[in-house]
This record gives C-alpha cells, sequence and structure tokens, in this order.
C-alpha cells in the first residue's frame, strides 16, 4: 500500500495559555481552503495550566489525520515548543502562527502557490493588527516574487509568522535559540532570510490576523527592559556572525536600533530606578558602539536617533529630560540655520557630552506632527477703519534661529486641509507646490522664552461670502509644511460687522470642531435672487430626493 503523499504545509502553533484564542486559531486552521489533505497541523501544549491542553486533544480527537499535539512541561517561551514541532513536521513547507493569532481562508493556498510558482524559499503573507496590535506595513505594498532582506522593510518584519521551505530549515539545521525569553524568532527568520534563494511576498490578500489580547498578555508585552536589552544584543551580535560589516548589515541592523533600543528609552524611562537606567543606557551604549554606523545613525528619524546617541554617551540625565520634556510640553523646537534645521533636544551644542550637531540634524525626514503640535495662536482680532476691517493674530511656531518673512507666512486659505493631512494636522507640501497669493503683512520674532517665534500678521478682509482657515506655512530643511493654526482655549474676538452702511458684512473668527481657526466672512443681507436661487434649489434637492424613495 503507497504512503500517502506529504501534506503541502506543516503549522507550527507553540501553545501556552492562550484560551479562548487557541479555539478561533484552529478553527482558522481547519478552515482553510487549501484542504485538510494538503495540510498536517503540529500543537505542542508547552505546560498550559489552563484549558489549552484539552482544546487540543479535543482538535486532535475530531480530526486525527490532520492534528497532531504534544505535550510537555512548561519551557518558558516558545522557542522548545516550536523546535519539537519541527522534529516532527513533514510538510513540504513550515508555516509559524501564534496560538493566539488565525488566519485569512485562503491564506495558506496563496502562500503555497505563490511559492511553487516562483520557487521561493520564504513566503511573506500580508499580516495585520487586531484590537490594536502594530505590525509594520510597509513591506505589503505589492505582491512581490522577489524580495532582498537589505533592500526591502523585511527587516522590520522578522516575526517567523511566514511560509519556510522545509528543505531549506532542515539543510541549514535552522532552530530556535530556547534560552531567549523573547525574540527567539528574529534569528531563525534571519537566517532563513540571508539563506533563502528567494523570498516573496503575497500583500494582496490579509493573510495573519496578530491580535493584541484584551489583558495585553502576549510575550512581547510582559518582558521587562534588560531580558529585552540581552535578547537584542544576542540577535544582534548573532546577526553579525552571518553578515559581514557593511550597508547590508547596517540594512538589519537599523531595525534594532530603530526599534528594540529605541523602544527601551520610551516614556516609562525617566521613571525607572536610577541604576537600571545606567545599565540600559550601558547595554546600549555597548551595541552603539560596535554597530551604530553613520549609516544606520542618518537613516534614523531624529527623535529616536537622539536618543540612542545619548544613551550611547552615558547622558542618562540629558536622555531623561529629552523624554520627559516631549512628554509635558510636545514637540521640541528646530533651530534653522543656513538652509538646515536641528532638533533641539537636551544636549544639543553642550561640550560637556560632546555629540556632532549631524546628530540633532533632520536628514530629509518628515516633521508635520511634531510642527504641528508646537504652532498655536497667541492673540487674535479685529482692526476696523472707516469702512476696513483687517483680521490680526499672533502665532507661536516651534522654530528659532533664520526665521525671517521669505521662509514663514501666514494666509487666510478658503477650503479644508485634504484628509491626509487630518492625522498630523499639518503636511509637506510636494516640491512644486503652488503657494496661496499672499495677503497683509507679517513680522516674526523671538517668544519671550526664547524656545519659539511668534508671528503676527495683519491680512485685510474682502468684502465676500468665505470660510477660510488660518494656516502657517513653514520652510524647514528645504521642505514647505502648511499647518493649520489652532485655537483651543483662547477666546475668539466678537463678531464684526463692517463694509458700506447699507451693504455690511459681518466677520466673525471661531475655532472649528477640529480645534482650528476659521475666519468667515459673509454678506449680512444677500441680494433677493440670491435668496430665491438658494430656496430653489433647497426644492429641487427635495424633490429629486421623494423621487428616489419612490
Amino acid at each position: 500500500m503507497r504512503a500517502a503523499p506529504a501534506p503541502d504545509v506543516t503549522v507550527v502553533i507553540a501553545v501556552y495559555n492562550t484560551m479562548p484564542y487557541l479555539t478561533e486559531c484552529l478553527n482558522s486552521l481547519l478552515g482553510q481552503s487549501i484542504g485538510r489533505e494538503r495540510l498536517e497541523i503540529v500543537a505542542v501544549d508547552d505546560g498550559s495550566t489552563d484549558d489549552s491542553g484539552p482544546e487540543l486533544d479535543r482538535f486532535a480527537a475530531l480530526y486525527p489525520d490532520t492534528v497532531k499535539v504534544l505535550h510537555q512541561p512548561n519551557s518558558g517561551g516558545p522557542a522548545a515548543p516550536s523546535n519539537r514541532a519541527l522534529e516532527v513536521a513533514t510538510g513540504r513547507y513550515v508555516y509559524f502562527i501564534g496560538s493566539d493569532d488565525y488566519l485569512g481562508e485562503e491564506a495558506l493556498e496563496r502562500m503555497v502557490k505563490y511559492g511553487d510558482k516562483h520557487g521561493s524559499d520564504v513566503v511573506v503573507g500580508k499580516m495585520v493588527g487586531t484590537n490594536g496590535r502594530y505590525v509594520h506595513q510597509a513591506l505589503y505594498k505589492k505582491n512581490d516574487a522577489d524580495v532582498s532582506l537589505y533592500d526591502s522593510a523585511l527587516p522590520f518584519t522578522l516575526a517567523n509568522t511566514k511560509l519556510f521551505r522545509r528543505e531549506l530549515v532542515e539543510k541549514y539545521k535552522l532552530r530556535f535559540p530556547e534560552h531567549l525569553p523573547v525574540g527567539s524568532d528574529q534569528p531563525f527568520t534571519i537566517e532563513a532570510c540571508v539563506r533563502a534563494a528567494k523570498i516573496s511576498v503575497v500583500a494582496d490578500y490579509v493573510c495573519y490576523y496578530a491580535v493584541k489580547r484584551g489583558d495585553a498578555s502576549n510575550i512581547t508585552y510582559r518582558a521587562d527592559h534588560l531580558a529585552r536589552l540581552r535578547a537584542t544584543a544576542e540577535i544582534m551580535d548573532f546577526t553579525a556572525g552571518l553578515i559581514e560589516a557593511g550597508p547590508q548589515r547596517d540594512a538589519v541592523l537599523r531595525r534594532h536600533f530603530t526599534w528594540e533600543l529605541a523602544k527601551l528609552v520610551q516614556d516609562d524611562f525617566p521613571a525607572l530606578d536610577r541604576e537600571l537606567r545606567r545599565q540600559i543606557c550601558a547595554g546600549i551604549a555597548r551595541l552603539a558602539d560596535t554597530y551604530f554606523t553613520d549609516g544606520i545613525r542618518d537613516a534614523m528619524d531624529v527623535k529616536r536617533r537622539v536618543r540612542i546617541a545619548l544613551a550611547q554617551a552615558g547622558a542618562i540625565d540629558e536622555l531623561a529630560e529629552a523624554i520627559s520634556s516631549e512628554k509635558k510640553r510636545g514637540a521640541t523646537p528646530f533651530v534653522l540655520e543656513g538652509g538646515r534645521a536641528f532638533a533641539r533636544y537636551p544636549g544639543f551644542r553642550d561640550p560637556r557630552i560632546g555629540l556632532a550637531d549631524r546628530v540633532y540634524e533632520l536628514l530629509g525626514e518628515s516633521v508635520p506632527a511634531p510642527l504641528a503640535e508646537g504652532t498655536e495662536l497667541l492673540a487674535s482680532a479685529w482692526e476696523q477703519q472707516g469702512e476696513a476691517l483687517t483680521y490680526t493674530a499672533s502665532v507661536r511656531v516651534p522654530v528659532v534661529g533664520d526665521v525671517d518673512t521669505d521662509g514663514v507666512a501666514l494666509r487666510l486659505v478658503k477650503g479644508a486641509m485634504p484628509k491626509s493631512a487630518d492625522k498630523a494636522g499639518a503636511r509637506r507640501l510636494k516640491p512644486d507646490h503652488a503657494l496661496p497669493a499672499p495677503t497683509g503683512e507679517i513680522t516674526v520674532e523671538p517668544t519671550e522664552d526664547g524656545a519659539a517665534t511668534a508671528l503676527h500678521v495683519r491680512v485685510p478682509l474682502d468684502l465676500v461670502t468665505a470660510g477660510r482657515g488660518v494656516r502657517v506655512y513653514l520652510d524647514v530643511a528645504g521642505f514647505t509644511y502648511e499647518i493649520p493654526v489652532r485655537g483651543e482655549g483662547l477666546p475668539m474676538p466678537l463678531a464684526r460687522l463692517w463694509g458700506p452702511e447699507k451693504d455690511p458684512y459681518r466677520a466673525s473668527a471661531l475655532v472649528n470642531p477640529k480645534g482650528r481657526v476659521v475666519v468667515d466672512t459673509a454678506q449680512l443681507h444677500p441680494p433677493k435672487r440670491t435668496v430665491i436661487r438658494r430656496a430653489l434649489g433647497g426644492a429641487a434637492r427635495k424633490l429629486k430626493s421623494r423621487l428616489r424613495r419612490k
């Protein structure tokens, strides 16, 4: 009697106390469109103390030809159960899934088909987060039969939740380091991607749904600072042993400076015990001294770059101040000098610390959010002379240094900000942008605290019916930003009548529901033909609505 053909894919599940998420995970696997005859599921219960073990046994009894269950004492992480599953896997491919996550119905079929078509050793299916779980999305812009670890976003997607050709796994004896409490999947994934002849991406279908548990008990969220630091150091050293020094190694290790190490110096850092802060900085310094090349430094955003550099310099107090001040007072101001811009974080040009200006410089990155956070209305009023009315405003912008009227403007602009700008509250304009026509007069001066610049503007109002947003245009490091002015909590001037006595207009300055300052002007007594036209328009709309309902 001929043996049954090997399954196309073995799905490996390391399980520890993930009920009730485990049930959904298993159901999503057994409901895969690839079919159970092409599927093998190997689940290893790592000493669960909830109902995960019995639930696995229930599924194994229901689907004995598909589901294999192994039980073992708790090992402290997913590495050991994953390695044990690999010893019994028989599929042409292996795929790893977290036992609290689930797959899209066609995930395995699509990935196996894509891998077979292109001869891929690794296939990355699109992942998304649920319940607030963050998943980096840059890799999933389009399907790609052949991506590189060194010139794509793949280094920011190093979880083992991918399809691996098992022949590759066994050829190089790829296994998970069982002593790492977190990040044990990264050495496996990195080496597989280094060894792979071809890596492919399936981006046109959501293959994987990564779940953040309601109690945030995922192992990623539970590890302490020093455990994460030690794991990251081992992963970086392991990667350095695989890839020689140079741009390719930088392309991978940049992820660890930007992600794992930067996470150690976030909002909670200033409140940590000083000795713990010292140990964190010392650990980061060791890695930075070895791997923080100029290429990695310049590729990072300025906020995280500064934090890594301050930790490397052992400037514990300045690092804590950089984090806490930004949390309390918002974005740091930018120093403009000769077309360059520097973030004025603690330590900037401090000879005791000795960091180069380059650490603090904006290097092509877009900074609409911090500019918007630091822009606010200081004063708003009317100036009336006869039939003429002028709107005056003073606005604080978070820049100092070479600020003049050639690089800054405030204008009243008709229409709303585009939807693309809503999240950041500002936008960087394209190089070929056309600014609205200039109106009024503008002067600039430093604010009293010296931490920002005040713009003082006088804008004559036209006798028109229009709503216009108050926006600042600011040149920073070679780019122009359009920033809507916020006015929350500041009293607005009372509405004002102006214009010819027989045909007056009404002007009002207000803060809209998004917190942005808007100046509205309208004719107080519009001509009757306008009223009639509006009435007819309203009647026509009502008639069309009735006809549609019929």
